[in-house]
């Protein structure tokens, strides 16, 4: 099972509608695909380590808080929650394209879109409030349907593959280097969700070993998938017609077999995003409620039902969610995707910072300052560090100060409840 949260949260809506957002930049987005992955796995390694090192509910919150105290693992609290409430409003916006596959006007009328997206936020939150244990059998068979369609084009996709499509390799109108910035910090959006497992590390059992090997094997899986169903339906898929698409996986299977084809990928589209909005609206109230048990969030997000769920988290967030799909729904699908999975990556890209700079700090610490493997991990968390602040650049001014309104939010919330706690 928390092979399956990591893997679940991974393979969502990040792959089966990221070709459509990758369209305009062409062939050099999977150079993209590359460094984000390198990125993701030496993240990977330093979440992997430190499950094993500090032990507790909160994942990224709590190794913020041992590392630079409670204002800092506040802000890492609040930007790592953010990025939840935000991914999950795109994660329902990308299921949302894959049902307009069975019913047309959801493809075209924006606020029917928007308020089926909307819908199945709180269809899951409801899923949520049940019963944890049931949540978790729900992400682990979601999981093993949701990667079938993605073994599908892999296994057949390069039969119909066309290189002329890679040509040129290069085609929006900025740099190669600008060009593979913006689409690593895009790919990244598929990619995150690899410290899942260390979030409700109460609940797991034999946690040191289960989150290690969950985080590392659930990482390298899905990187493999993602970037070899990507060239494939790249392949399949003229550009032009590639960023129109509200369902590039659907549209490929259609031009490998038959129109039923693209019925069954458009499904386990739809599955698959449904199945990482059940695991992420799970990690929505965790996050908070770790932060309100220590003081440093509102009261309301330590409440429980009798159950053990974080009941007013999970609402709250799901509100928040909604108020952003109601916002943007006018822009159309993929714009109004691509938008939220920046704003999600730029505020997920905090905790991922502040985690690998903890690592940092502990190596610095430890007595056992010589030998190979010392220079070694400290070196996986140094390029871990350098990694999202490249991330971050390649996010762009926009969504950069978006981000850093929706994170000054917070301090007065901080300070508030400090306060009050006083």
């Amino acid at each position: 099972m928390s092979l399956s949260l990591v893997s679940g949260n991974m393979i969502g809506s990040g792959i089966f509608l990221l070709p459509a957002a990758l369209a305009v930049f062409g062939g050099i987005s999977i150079l993209g695909w590359l460094f984000s992955t390198f990125g993701a796995i030496l993240l990977a390694i330093v979440f992997a380590r430190l499950s094993r090192i500090v032990s507790g509910i909160g994942g990224p919150y709590i190794y913020a808080r041992e590392g630079f105290g409670r204002f800092t693992g506040f802000m890492v609290a609040w930007g790592y929650w953010i990025s939840i409430w935000t991914g999950n409003a795109a994660i329902s916006v990308a299921a949302v394209g894959y049902l307009g596959f069975f019913w047309s006007p959801l493809g075209k009328d924006p606020l029917l879109a928007g308020l089926t997206a909307m819908g199945s936020i709180w269809f899951f939150t409801w899923i949520n409030s049940m019963n944890i244990r049931r949540v978790g059998y729900v992400q682990l068979i979601t999981t093993i349907l949701k990667v079938l369609p993605l073994f599908a084009i892999v296994a057949f996709g390069f039969f119909s593959f066309n290189v002329e499509n890679f040509r040129p390799f290069n085609l929006s109108k900025v740099s190669n280097f600008t060009a593979i910035t913006t689409t690593a910090a895009l790919t990244f959006w598929a990619l995150t969700g690899l410290e899942s497992a260390t979030i409700p590390a109460d609940k797991v059992r034999n946690p040191e070993k289960t989150i290690y090997r969950a985080t590392l094997f659930g990482t390298l899986i899905v990187a493999l998938l993602y970037i070899l169903s990507t060239v494939a339906v790249m392949g399949i898929i003229a550009p032009s017609d590639l960023r129109n698409s509200t369902a590039p996986f659907a549209d490929a299977a259609q031009e490998i077999w038959a129109p039923w084809a693209g019925l069954l990928i458009a499904a386990g589209g739809a599955i698959s995003c449904f199945g990482a909005l059940n695991g992420w609206i799970l990690l929505q109230g965790q996050i908070p409620m770790a932060a309100a048990l220590d003081g440093v969030f509102p009261g309301i997000f330590r409440r429980r039902s009798k159950k053990g769920i974080p009941l007013p988290g999970l609402v709250i967030s799901s509100l928040l969610a909604s108020i952003l799909i109601y916002m943007n729904f006018s822009h159309g699908l993929v714009a109004m995707f691509t938008f939220i999975i920046m704003l999600s990556v730029l505020t997920n890209l905090l905790p991922y910072f502040i985690t690998a700079l903890f690592e940092i700090k502990l190596y610095f610490q430890s007595q056992k300052k010589n030998g190979l493997i010392y220079h070694g991990r400290l070196s996986i968390s140094i390029l871990a560090f350098l990694f999202t602040v490249w991330a971050i650049y390649g996010l762009g001014l926009k969504v950069i100060s978006w981000g850093v309104v929706l994170l000054s939010l917070g301090i007065p919330v901080y300070f508030f409840v400090t306060k009050r706690r006083r």
